[in-house]
């Protein structure tokens, strides 16, 4: 097993035919998939599973062909601070691949998923031979960057009320992108993505019930007032 990797049920399929190929790979001529399902190894998680852990070397990137996974760093004070959540054919780790070699973030699956660990130096070989496989992997990039730091700069200026109708709004449209939704985070998790306690999390979602903004049974959620949810967020 990989250092700071956890892996299950190893399988092989041809990259050429994946139907789960991300907007990058099907950049790739013939011969570049046929190298690419050469350094490929598909694995599969459940539920609560870490995928990587932060601190480790990283030797691989890992895509996600399905599910989703929490991105997350534990702080100095022991609790985790949600960074974002990773949506299906998105691959986890190329921060690391540009800088130290170092994972700074732990990656858990939030359902059951599949990936796909691939080899860092063929991974750097296709990104130097192909331009727009690497024009798309900078595309992912800067898309992921600004939704995180347009988030962080609304947790510093914000209240209670507009973080978690922020929170609500980043699910909805960024993640699901339906008012309708099935999501597999505690009120805890919740909080952490936007810097707010469980208890402050479920007060204000209590809120958000009662006045008819929101509906939630177990964990389906439905916004039934966008508009009324915008305006809460716009105001903080």
């Amino acid at each position: 097993m990989t250092p700071g990797f956890n892996t299950s049920s190893s399988t092989t399929e041809n990259c050429s035919t994946c139907e789960d190929r991300s907007c990058a790979a099907s950049a790739l001529l013939e011969t570049e998939l046929a190298f690419l399902h050469g350094s490929c190894l598909e694995s599969s998680f459940i539920k609560g599973d870490v995928i990587i852990h932060q601190g480790s070397v990283s030797s691989q990137i890992v895509y996600v062909r399905s599910g989703l996974v929490l991105e997350y760093i534990r702080g100095e004070n022991g609790k985790n601070q949600i960074i974002q959540i990773v949506k299906s054919r998105s691959y986890l780790g190329l921060p690391s691949l540009f800088s130290d070699h170092i994972n700074h973030y732990s990656y858990k699956a939030l359902e059951d998923l599949k990936v796909c660990y691939i080899g860092i130096e063929p991974f750097n070989e296709l990104i130097r031979k192909n331009g727009k496989f690497a024009y798309e992997l900078l595309v992912s990039v800067c898309q992921d960057s600004l939704n995180s730091h347009h988030r962080f700069l609304n947790i510093n200026v914000k209240q209670t009320f507009g973080k978690v109708a922020d929170a609500l709004q980043y699910f909805s449209r960024i993640i699901f992108e339906s008012n309708a939704f099935d999501l597999s985070l505690t009120r805890s998790e919740i909080g952490a993505l936007v810097n707010v306690s469980r208890e402050s999390t479920s007060r204000a979602m209590n809120k958000f019930q009662n006045d008819g903004i929101i509906m939630v049974t177990g964990n389906h959620y439905e916004i039934l007032k966008p508009d009324v949810l915008e305006q809460i967020s716009r105001n903080g």
